[in-house]
């Protein structure tokens, strides 16, 4: 079969394994709906620069990503789940396709075709390409200019790598400079192991990364405009302080050997076979290591000073995530690749190991629905404060009874017992043995291939009902769907979590909430109204209620108590009114302005009790109309 159309078999897997499950299952994370509501509120106010979302807030990443979900949503009419991970899911399969290609060109394609699939069914990437966060596309696009920049390398470096600096643009236009720096990084370290003119790299790459920077400064400029000196801080909080650990804050902070735990995590289910394979390796096999390593050949090379330098560069800020070493996952495929293909044909028997434990693994994953399914699991196993979860988990589970669910829960099943009880390969598969490049012939499928089908088939199994199933669990849309018979206008909902109104950033929000409401929540600590709906967890109505009642408020008893945790904390909905001497106070002006969203300037004025305000005409009434400012802004304001 030729590369051709093995690019092609390779897509359609990608796509059917992919696309139809992306809005089987509902937001769950504060992440996703957080990303989300940016792209809402772009449709919903036509204010694509800098929109304000959850009660005020800026987004913390530039806008492409976003951008991307509001144009895929714009043709379905609304921000959806599906719509949300789209971006995501094509960011993955381009991942896939471009490291095929990559990899089939310079190497044969069996390497190409194994280091593709094995770069899809990482964990960490699988995962990442179904959910509507920014850093898939990050990865694709700086994976993409990593092959790009590689190109140029071939021809010689001359003139620039026009479709690099392209993509360059446009990751730092998805998060910040990082998406310049890794690339143009990455390739200068090749460069320089190659033993390319330091300088010589150094001012081409430099010039790459400048113009890179062309298209994000236009919108950072327009963002300047409308966010004054609080975008500044933010934009530096984010990235400049973010790398050089001088956050106001503690952002993910964990020690340097977390990146390395979080790639054994990200890497399941090629980690184990790692693990066996280097249990059979002799010492004479790792004395060759070091003088294998100083003869690399281009490719190789390429890949290894990628990967590590990747790991090196994330392990210096105190803020680490498993997301931020997805761009080496490719290149860590090409090598588990190389691996599985060495133990298939020097120890055999540690590959036939993995893929008997992965055939086990597909079966029993089988035996444990049909449990579930005939209630041989009873509720009673799960105690504790997540037990309703979990409980609602295993009834989802129970009740999948949709023909195409069943067929996907049936694949790995067959496929695993077919590896376990005959060990026959099928001919079907028998092109895909030939170690030829550029054309794959006649012959056995091999260990390897087997044990990435059974992954592909477990994986369409999870994706299509068991990750559904489990994940609407944990959702809290059907909160929002009651919220909305209950809370009816023209009165408006806040609300206060202590969590995020203590947080120096990244404050905590009811995100799901404010998703599935339509942006509608807002800060009860700005709140102007002299009536409206609170929303809050009972751990913190019971510490703050006196507090609430000594600055004016009155709340009724609960309205609607969640039958399961919200935010950590059981969900408690009160309507109040306000008393407050406050609400008819004049304020006093102080020197300071306030620019909002369209870019005109406000006066600021300053309560008695320090809460800023401006005030605006309504577009509605045509009267004057006060509007609280955050908290965090009010206290800077009034500290200058």
């Amino acid at each position: 079969m030729t590369t051709k159309k093995i690019f092609w078999l390779l897509l359609l897997l990608c796509v059917v394994t992919i696309m139809p499950f992306l809005g089987l299952y509902e937001y769950n994370t504060k992440g996703e709906p957080r990303e989300a509501i940016v792209s809402y509120s772009m449709l919903a106010t036509d204010n694509w620069t800098l929109p304000r979302n959850n009660g005020g807030e800026m987004a913390y990443k530039p806008p492409f990503f976003h951008w991307c979900v509001a144009a895929v949503s714009a043709i379905k009419g609304e921000v959806t789940e599906a719509t949300s991970r789209i971006p995501s899911a094509i960011a993955l399969i381009a991942v896939v396709m471009s490291t095929f290609v990559f990899f089939a060109r310079r190497r044969d394609v069996k390497i190409g075709l194994a280091t593709a699939l094995i770069t899809l069914l990482s964990m960490e990437l699988h995962r990442a390409g179904g959910n509507c966060r920014v850093d898939m596309v990050l990865t694709a696009l700086s994976v993409g200019a990593f092959y790009l920049f590689y190109r140029w390398y071939e021809k010689g470096c001359r003139w620039l790598p026009f479709w690099a600096i392209i993509l360059m643009s446009f990751a730092t236009f998805t998060k910040g400079p990082v998406g310049t720096i890794i690339p143009c990084c990455v390739i200068g370290l090749f460069l320089l192991l190659k033993k390319e003119n330091f300088f010589r790299v150094f001012g081409k790459l430099f010039l790459c990364g400048l113009l890179s920077l062309i298209i994000p400064a236009f919108w950072y400029y327009a963002a300047y405009q409308q966010g004054g000196q609080e975008f500044v801080d933010l934009m530096y909080e984010e990235n400049i302080g973010r790398m050089t650990n001088t956050m106001g804050y503690d952002s993910c902070v964990e020690p340097w050997w977390y990146n390395f735990l979080t790639l054994l995590y990200g890497l399941i289910p090629f980690t184990l076979v790692l693990l066996l394979g280097m249990f059979s390796l002799k010492g004479k096999s790792l004395r060759k290591l070091p003088s294998k390593l100083v003869s690399l050949d281009d490719v190789t090379l390429f890949s290894l000073s990628s990967a590590i330098f990747i790991i090196v560069f994330y392990c210096i800020p105190q803020s680490k995530r498993s997301v931020y070493l997805m761009p080496m996952y490719p290149f860590l495929a090409y090598f588990i690749a190389k691996f599985m293909f060495w133990l298939e044909r020097n120890r055999k028997k540690s590959l036939n190991i993995y893929t008997s434990i992965l055939a086990i693994a597909g079966i029993l994953l089988f035996v444990t629905f049909l449990a579930v399914k005939f209630g041989l699991v009873p509720d009673s196993i799960f105690s504790g404060k997540h037990a309703p979860e979990n409980i609602l988990m295993l009834h989802n589970i129970a009740a999948i009874n949709t023909w195409w669910q069943w067929i996907a829960i049936l694949i790995p099943t067959v496929i695993s017992h077919y590896w376990i009880v005959q060990k026959i390969l099928p001919q079907s598969f028998t092109f895909l043995s030939s170690p030829c490049k550029g054309e794959v012939g006649r012959g056995s499928l091999g260990t390897t291939f087997y044990s990435l089908i059974i992954v592909v088939a477990v994986y369409l199994a999870v994706d299509a009902a068991y990750k559904p199933a489990a994940l609407n669990a944990k959702s809290s849309k059907y909160v929002a769907t009651e919220l909305r018979q209950i809370c009816t206008p023209p009165l408006k909902m806040y609300e206060y979590i202590e969590a995020g109104e203590k947080a120096l950033g990244d404050p905590v929000h009811y995100f799901e909430l404010n998703f599935y409401l339509g942006n509608v929540i807002e800060r009860f600590t700005k709140c102007a109204e002299k009536e409206g709906y609170l929303l809050i967890g009972t751990e913190d109505m019971a510490l703050h209620r006196k507090e609430f009642e000594a600055n004016g408020y009155t709340f009724s008893t609960p309205i609607y108590t969640s039958p399961r945790r919200v935010a950590g904390q059981i969900l408690e909905v009160y309507k109040f009114t306000s008393t407050r001497q406050e609400q008819a106070e004049e304020g006093r002006k102080i020197d300071e302005t306030w620019v909002d969203t369209e870019g005109k300037e406000y006066p600021v004025y300053v309560t008695n009790s320090g809460k800023a305000y401006i005030i605006k005409v309504s577009d509605t009434t045509g009267k004057e109309e006060k509007e609280y400012l955050p908290a965090p802004i009010a206290q800077y304001l009034i500290a200058k």
